[in-house]
């Protein structure tokens, strides 16, 4: 069989390519750190490479989104916190204003005070998040949620709520809605109210009342109405309850004590006082008065001079509705606030596990496409000895011709 220099001459060549083209492959694997390449290095590999990565894409933006919840929940629930510590002091000055020794410039300082506070509460509900998305609008975070008007003040948002996905099953809500927070508060004590007629002229104050018998409610309204029969021996006072709303009469000339209990229909109170004849105390269901209003009213009473035994009984009577009705916005903000931290800790939690998915991914990738860097340079170094053999191996036999033989 005769080889010719052709021959010989291309099967170097050839040679000499393909070990070059592997020196190459490596020395590009071990800049890049990469097993594979391109896809064809390794196309199962490949495959899985890329949905390792989008996957992992995903979970780095559900972890971004739950930075950005957490830190929108913290700062909701840190204005929420404020607003309760706002009320704790408006409460605290309630109490103050109840000191018999104060004076009416005293109490009007008081008044004032309240007025304050309730100025910083509104600062507060109008909080934005410093990118000019206000936190108790509901989904309207452009939309300024509190304004003042003449009827008392209006909420501009509404209840809705944006939601982040956290997680591939969880989203999340990072607003709230003003209305739910500080406009939805239960008056008295969450079940009803007491009140006085407002046409009384007698001294009757009242306790904010209690439920005796939950099974007994029956969500009407009530009126305890009082007669007054002079007698020389001292007027004797009895009182009437009617249930409003059925129609129907509960009790008849019942003897008033003062500071006894009354009982109807499963709700309890104390009545003290002188009531007049005709006067009457209303008991009606619950139901939802701003925290705004309440402040409100608070400093109106204390502004309002204690001329006689009827105006200390009122002023009493708005203490006693004040303190019972911002203690019920404090329960209520309490429990808003709440749930902006546990949101809060779900958020941290969704982000933490977001980490360590992401490392998880990481790792799968690391086995997926590094390098075995020792491997690779010893496969190096064997490549360029390969390839210095067939450049010494090609020189060689590309000078073997037969004029050397003659």
């Amino acid at each position: 069989m005769r080889i010719s220099t052709g021959t010989l001459f291309d099967a170097g060549v050839t040679s000499i390519g393909r070990q070059t083209e592997q020196l190459l492959k490596l020395q590009q694997q071990i800049s890049a750190n990469r097993r594979i390449l391109v896809p064809s290095d390794d196309p199962i590999a490949s495959a899985r490479a890329l949905e390792v990565t989008q996957t992992d894409a995903i979970n780095t933006q559900y972890g971004a989104n739950s930075q950005t919840a957490g830190g929108r929940l913290a700062l909701t629930e840190n204005v929420l916190g404020q607003v309760v510590g706002l009320l704790q002091s408006a409460r605290e000055a309630t109490i103050q204003a109840g000191d018999g020794s104060l004076t009416q410039a005293d109490r009007r300082s008081v008044a004032a005070n309240i007025r304050a506070l309730r100025e910083e509460l509104l600062s507060l509900a109008n909080s934005s998040d410093g990118e000019g998305a206000f936190l108790f609008s509901g989904y309207q975070t452009d939309v300024k949620p509190f304004t003042v008007t003449p009827a008392g003040m209006e909420y501009n948002g509404d209840d809705g709520e944006r939601l982040l996905q956290i997680s591939a099953n969880r989203q999340i809500s990072v607003t709230a809605s003003g209305a739910e927070a500080f406009m939805r508060v239960r008056e008295g004590n969450g079940t009803f109210v007491v009140a006085n007629d407002p046409a009384n002229t007698g001294s009757l104050t009242y306790t904010p009342g209690s439920v005796s018998d939950p099974t007994a409610l029956t969500r009407d309204e009530y009126r305890i109405e009082f007669t007054v029969t002079p007698d020389p021996a001292g007027d004797i006072i009895t009182y009437d309850v009617r249930n409003v709303t059925q129609g129907t009469d509960v009790a008849l000339a019942q003897p008033y004590t003062k500071g006894a209990s009354i009982e109807v229909d499963g709700m309890k109170l104390e009545l003290d006082g002188n009531p007049a004849d005709a006067d009457a105390v209303t008991l009606t269901p619950s139901a939802h008065r701003d925290v705004f209003e309440t402040l409100d009213r608070l400093a109106d009473a204390m502004e309002v001079g204690l001329i006689d035994e009827k105006g200390r009984a009122d002023y009493t009577n708005a203490l006693t509705d004040a303190l019972t009705n911002i203690d019920q916005g404090i329960d209520h903000l309490t429990s808003v606030q709440a749930v902006f931290g546990t949101r809060m800790r779900e958020a941290e939690n969704a982000e933490g596990a977001s980490e360590s998915l992401g490392i998880q991914h990481k790792a799968v990738l690391s086995q997926l496409q590094d390098l075995d860097y020792a491997k690779a340079v010893s496969d190096l170094i064997r490549a360029q000895t390969n390839l210095q053999a067939a450049q010494q191996t090609f020189v060689r036999t590309s000078s073997l011709t037969i004029f050397d033989y003659i």
